[in-house]
């Protein structure tokens, strides 16, 4: 049940935020096995983002929340793919890129709880 909530500091046109979803659908779902088909992602592009007393022209904030526990080592390996994937895909410097993961206990989908 991962939910990736992503903030992008800059406009992004439909096909761009489809290979993004794609790609951080690939990334998450490899690095806390999880299957493709539970994972939601919404993209925000042309947020407002501050960082270091300045705002940011490029940069993202990325939130992840999983049902259960995740492992550092998973993020890690998550927060690197993430990091290459916007840099190499975005041009985005990352070290403007947060990424935050959250461990949730308690989900609900589809009228039940998990």
């Amino acid at each position: 049940m991962p939910y990736i909530d992503v903030k992008m500091s800059f406009k992004l046109d439909e096909a761009q935020k489809d290979n993004l979803h794609k790609k951080l659908e690939d990334v998450i779902s490899s690095a806390f096995s999880k299957p493709k088909s539970y994972i939601m992602t919404g993209i925000e592009d042309g947020a407002t983002l501050y960082m270091g007393g300045g705002h940011v022209e490029k940069g993202a904030y990325i939130s992840v929340r999983s049902l259960g526990s995740v492992s550092k080592s998973a993020c890690q390996t998550a927060t690197q793919q993430i990091c290459d994937m916007l840099s190499a895909d975005l041009g985005v410097d990352t070290s403007k890129v947060y990424i935050t993961y959250h461990s949730v206990d308690l989900w609900g989908h589809d009228g039940y709880m998990f």
